[in-house]
Order: structure tokens, then C-alpha cells, then sequence
């Protein structure tokens, strides 16, 4: 009776594709956006704190870092065993997707209490090296205090949202990190303003908000509702499925920690030239969250389509689903792209009124964003690699996109053609275009031309 009803609620091999896409994703971006609101809220109270000189907001970037790095080990579990779980599911082995998804949710608790604990011990010595300076330290150190109490709360909530969406419940996973978000936009100006508690008011506001979504996510898992549960029969990791979830999980690690690599490499670049360039870049790294939201809510939301139908061996879907990934997220990215490029001051402006910031940010901005809309074609390349369970190349390109590309071209740029800091800038656009064409040309021939045979 289980096996049928976890094959038949939510099935993905029957009915429009892109309807099903549609409905994973409207839902699961309205959850993106309020999560990175969720996120941004900080940087918006925080850049417009009297008095600080823009050294807040550029404080709260030098810890991009550290939030992108617990991001990765999150996506390391969840985005593995999600995808795994829907392969598994399609393919009707419930007891296989149950043990997965119970695996996930122990080693999303051990990698959080761990990386809590070494995030403390290193604290210091670690804010330095990410290119803070005696104007900057005190409020890194401040926020990061009390964020990293919500490590494991933001793991869990995030980690095992992944298995609500690939059982089909995307309005549900929306409501996750919409708890959490309105609590955070709510308490933040509480803490911030009316307790006079500054930076810190504003990570207390985000631990608070990290833990509502947490409790929201096991309430399902552990409720009624859910079509698969976590067993404590399977709270031992098996060795074999954890391999498995490591196998497709790491691609979106490697993105996530190269990602990490990249905001290191360009905060210790851009302090040679002054903090005032880390706060462009800490505003225009928030932007491109909102920017390239609705692509990367559709490439998700393909994910599970995807799996299920390729562990039912429905393949035509399959090519079905890249098609509507790559139609639909370059039109939504274009939008995006001309918007960005003819208002950048009023996009910096929500995030900042320091002058020089705004003044010297919109060029770099510019830069940055110049090929923004040849994104979508590594979206839908990783995208599709990681959901029918083709870990090499996925992680091959999650590398070459921002180890080989980005993180030489930050180091090289600033001392060619007198580029100087906005070099920094500019690695991000040739990236784009090299790693993200690529990406989807080797996706095309291995995955495309198997899927028709």
C-alpha cells in the first residue's frame, strides 16, 4: 500500500512536463526569493546603520565566505540525497529513497556541530585572512558570533527542504523559508533599531528565524503528510548510500566551495585597493541573488521532474524537461540582464546611501553583470547532470567554471589594461561565457544523444 502511494501522489511520468516543472517552480521560487530575503534583510538594515561609514555592510561581507561555505555542506547532503531520493522513488524503492533521506538528515547534524565548533575555534585568525582590517574586524567578529548558532538550525531547515520538494510538496518546502523570512524582516529592525543592538541585533534576528524554519520542516517530516519518513532503523549511515549521496551531492558543494574560493580571493584582492570596493562587491554579490533567482528556481524545480523520469526510464520526458529549462530560463535571465544593466544605481541603492559607493559601483556592476544571461546554459547543463545521477562531469564543471576560470582570471585581470580593482569585476562575465558554454555543449553530447538512443 505504501509502495503505491508513494508511486502514485505526486507522480511525475504522467501529464505536461512543463506544468509540472511550473509547479515546482513557481512555488520553489517564491521560497528562493523570501530565503534571500531572508538573507539580504541584514545587509539592508545594516548598510543604512548612521554612523558606520558603509564599514557594517562591508563587515557582513567579509563573512560571505564562511555563510557560503556551511551553504556548500548543506547542498553536499540535501541536493545528493534529494536527487537521489527521486531517482529511487521513481523507480518505486521507497525503502532505499526512506534510507536516504534518513542518512541525509544524520550527516546534515554531524556536519553542522562540526563546522560550528572549527568555525569558533578559527574565528579570528580566518576574518583577517579573508581581508578584514581593524575598521572592518569588530563587525564581522560581532555577527558572526551569534550566527554561527544557527548553523545547524540553517542545515537542517535548508538540507532537508530537498526532500520535500523532490516529494512533490514545493508549496510546502515554500512555507519553510517563508517562516523563517518573515520572522527574520520582522525581528531584524526590532533587534536592530528598538533594542539598539546594531549588528548583533541583526544575527540574533537570523538565528530566531533560522530555528522557526527548522521546526517548520521536521513538523512535516515527522507528521502525517509526508510520503516518505525518516526510520530510525537507518540513523546508522550506510556506507554505500552515503557514498552515493557524496557522488551527487559534491557538484554542488564543489559550486558552493568554489563559490567560497571566489569571495575569498576577491575580498583579498579587492582590499588592496580599499574597503570601500568590498562593499561594491558585497552589494552587487546581493543583487545577483535576486537576479538570478527565477533561472536557478526553474533549473531546480527540473531536478526532480528529471530524476523521476529517469529512473522510470521515461527519457523523452527527460529531454523534454532540458528543453523547457533552457527555453524558459534564458528568457527570464534576459529580462533580468537589461534591467540590471540600465538601472544599476537603483538596485545598489537598496542596499547602501554611502556616496562612494554608489558613485564608483555602477561600472563595476556593469562589468559584472555583462554576460549574466549565458548563465542558464550551466544552470541547465549542471542541472541536468546532477538530477539523472551524472556526478563526474557535474563536478567537473561546478570546478572549472570558478576554480580554473574565476579565481586566476580575479588574480590576473586587476594588473592588465590598468583595470585595477574593476579587473575583479571582470573575471565574472568571461567566466560566464567560457565555463557556462562549455558546460552545456558536453551535456549535449553525452547526456542528449544517450537519452535518444
Amino acid at each position: 500500500m505504501l509502495l503505491m502511494n508513494a508511486k502514485t501522489v505526486n507522480d511525475f511520468g504522467t501529464g505536461s512536463v512543463s506544468r509540472h516543472i511550473l509547479s515546482q517552480a513557481i512555488p520553489l521560487t517564491i521560497a528562493q526569493l523570501v530565503q534571500i530575503l531572508y538573507n539580504i534583510t541584514d545587509r539592508i538594515y545594516i548598510g543604512h546603520l548612521p554612523g558606520t561609514s558603509g564599514m557594517a555592510l562591508t563587515g557582513i561581507g567579509l563573512i560571505f565566505p564562511i555563510v557560503t561555505l556551511i551553504a556548500a555542506f548543506t547542498t553536499l547532503f540535501g541536493q545528493g540525497g534529494g536527487s537521489l531520493c527521486s531517482i529511487a522513488r521513481g523507480a518505486g524503492d521507497i525503502k532505499r529513497a526512506e534510507k536516504i533521506m534518513t542518512n541525509t538528515f544524520v550527516m546534515l547534524i554531524i556536519s553542522g556541530v562540526i563546522l560550528t565548533a572549527l568555525c569558533y575555534i578559527f574565528k579570528t585568525p580566518v576574518l583577517y585572512a579573508l581581508g578584514a582590517s581593524e575598521n572592518t574586524f569588530g563587525y564581522a567578529n560581532d555577527y558572526l558570533d551569534i550566527y554561527l548558532i544557527g548553523t545547524v538550525f540553517t542545515m537542517l531547515s535548508l538540507g532537508m527542504n530537498w526532500f520535500i520538494n523532490s516529494m512533490g510538496f514545493a508549496r510546502f518546502g515554500m512555507v519553510t523559508v517563508l517562516s523563517g523570512a518573515v520572522l527574520n524582516i520582522v525581528l531584524d529592525p526590532l533587534f536592530i533599531f528598538v533594542f539598539g543592538l546594531g549588528i548583533r541585533g541583526a544575527a540574533i534576528a537570523t538565528v530566531i528565524a533560522q530555528m522557526g524554519s527548522m521546526l517548520w520542516v521536521l513538523s512535516f517530516l515527522f507528521g502525517k503528510k509526508t510520503i516518505l519518513h525518516i526510520r530510525k532503523e537507518y540513523l546508522k549511515p550506510d556506507k554505500r548510500e552515503l557514498q552515493n549521496i557524496l557522488a551527487l551531492g559534491l557538484a554542488g558543494f564543489i559550486m558552493n566551495g568554489t563559490n567560497c574560493l571566489v569571495q575569498v580571493v576577491c575580498n583579498v584582492a579587492l582590499s588592496a585597493y580599499g574597503d570601500v570596493y568590498i562593499g561594491i562587491m558585497t552589494v552587487i554579490n546581493s543583487i545577483r541573488e535576486i537576479a538570478s533567482l527565477p533561472v536557478s528556481g526553474i533549473a531546480h524545480a527540473a531536478q526532480p521532474v528529471m530524476g523521476y523520469n529517469y529512473g522510470a526510464r521515461l527519457f523523452g520526458r527527460v529531454k523534454d524537461c532540458i528543453r523547457f529549462t533552457l527555453v524558459s530560463g534564458t528568457v527570464v535571465s534576459l529580462i533580468f540582464w537589461v534591467c540590471v544593466m540600465i538601472f544599476p544605481r537603483f538596485f545598489m541603492s537598496l542596499f547602501t546611501s554611502e556616496p562612494d559607493i554608489l558613485d564608483m559601483g555602477q561600472h563595476a556592476m556593469r562589468l559584472y553583470y555583462a554576460a549574466f544571461f549565458t548563465m542558464i546554459l550551466q544552470f541547465t547543463g549542471q542541472s541536468t547532470f546532477t538530477a539523472i545521477g551524472y556526478a563526474k562531469p557535474a563536478i567537473f564543471f561546478s570546478l572549472f567554471r570558478k576554480a580554473i576560470l574565476v579565481v586566476p582570471l580575479t588574480l590576473i585581470l586587476p594588473h592588465f589594461l590598468g583595470l585595477g580593482a574593476y579587473g575583479v569585476f571582470a573575471a565574472e562575465p568571461i567566466s560566464n561565457v567560457i565555463g557556462g558554454t562549455a558546460c552545456f555543449v558536453t551535456m549535449i553530447h553525452i547526456v542528449w544523444q544517450r537519452l535518444g538512443k
